[in-house]
């Protein structure tokens, strides 16, 4: 049987008129590409995430915003999954990923990847990406900058008094005499640190691997954690789970703090052993803790943390992702990947972030 394409390619050499033969090639030719294109498979992407915050149908729709042609699905109706090219996730479950026969990227609802890196079947070849935008590290701004404020100021203190009806008044130091530790210089921590600085307080960064932040005091390494501990009262942990950074935050890192420092940490669950946390607490080595991330999410009703007066628990909302705004890095990130350029915000998988 011939192709109708064919048939039609035949009837046009037919003709005696050559530009009218050449327009008409075009035509043709033209038209074949559009029936091609329409064959082409469908570009979709998955949408898993464990946590209710993060709703199927907002992400959709901010997506389609900048992707009109993206065909969004949720994980309980995957359809044809030859079909699925990308997966936006939050926790999945282990094995999931290695579903999808045609992947091309992973990308992260936020900026943690340690539960993807931790998966045994993720794919060795599929690039994963965590997300960085601009919401979620003002989120983390924020939240660092209340909190540091917090226990800069007292504040635990001030409403404990209050529950009692106790009018006590008490002084407290300026900023400038206050120094402030920020762990993780990243894109999370690096904008933190100079936001924390901004508001006065001597400030001072340690990281994996050398940095330099204006006015922010760096220090890397081991060699440089001794020095960063030392004299500092407040300690921000925002740092990446990793095989270094696994229970990073314990007695042996305590002891080498001022006594009655405090603590907040909105890095990772993973880094803190709670145990060494509440024995600080009652020794009197740390004054007071704010934490967001916890070994076990939700935390259970009956951990020792909820009743705990020198503890504030926050349900892991120190930075929260916006569809809106991160749809946006996504769609660059798929015009990149369609266009073999670099991928923003690429995960090292051998550093784990």
């Amino acid at each position: 049987m011939i192709h109708p394409v064919c048939l039609r390619l035949r009837e046009i050499l037919t003709l005696e008129n050559l530009s009218w033969q050449l327009f008409k090639i075009k035509t043709v030719a033209s038209f074949w590409k559009q029936t091609e294109r329409n064959r082409l498979v469908v570009m979709a992407l998955i949408f898993f995430s464990k946590d209710d915050v993060d709703r199927y149908e907002p992400w959709k729709k901010a997506l389609k915003e900048v992707l009109p042609d993206l065909d969004v699905r949720p994980w309980q109706q995957p359809g044809n999954i030859g079909e699925i090219e990308f997966a936006l996730v939050w926790k999945p479950p282990p094995g999931m990923l290695a579903t999808f026969p045609n992947l091309r990227a992973v990308f992260s609802v936020g900026a943690g990847v340690d539960s993807l890196l931790n998966d045994p079947e993720l794919p060795a070849e599929v690039p994963v990406c965590r997300m960085v935008d601009e919401s979620l590290t003002q989120g983390m701004v924020e939240y660092s900058i209340l909190h540091v404020l917090r226990h800069h100021r007292n504040q635990t203190l001030l409403e404990t008094n209050q529950r009692a009806a106790k009018w006590i008044t008490f002084p407290s130091p300026l900023a400038s005499e206050r120094r402030v530790g920020i762990m993780g210089l990243g894109a999370i921590g690096g904008p933190t640190a100079k936001a924390i600085s901004g508001l006065g307080f001597e400030t001072i960064g340690w990281s994996r691997n050398p940095k330099e932040l204006v006015g922010v005091e760096c220090m890397h390494g081991e060699e440089g954690i001794k020095d960063f501990l030392s004299g500092t009262e407040i300690v921000v942990c925002l740092l990446p789970l990793t095989s270094e950074t696994e229970d990073i935050l314990n007695k042996d890192l305590f002891a080498q703090l001022p006594m009655g420092a405090s603590l907040i940490n909105a890095g990772r669950g993973g880094q803190q052993i709670e145990e060494d946390i509440l024995e600080a607490l009652d020794n009197g080595q740390l004054s007071h803790v704010t934490l967001d991330v916890f070994r076990n999410e939700p935390l259970p009703p009956d951990h020792p943390f909820w009743n705990h007066p020198k503890v504030t628990v926050t349900p892991h909302n120190a930075a929260v992702t916006q569809p809106k705004t991160a749809a946006k890095l996504l769609a660059i990130n798929i015009n990149r990947l369609n266009a073999s350029q670099p991928l923003i915000n690429l995960v090292d998988t051998s550093v784990g972030y």
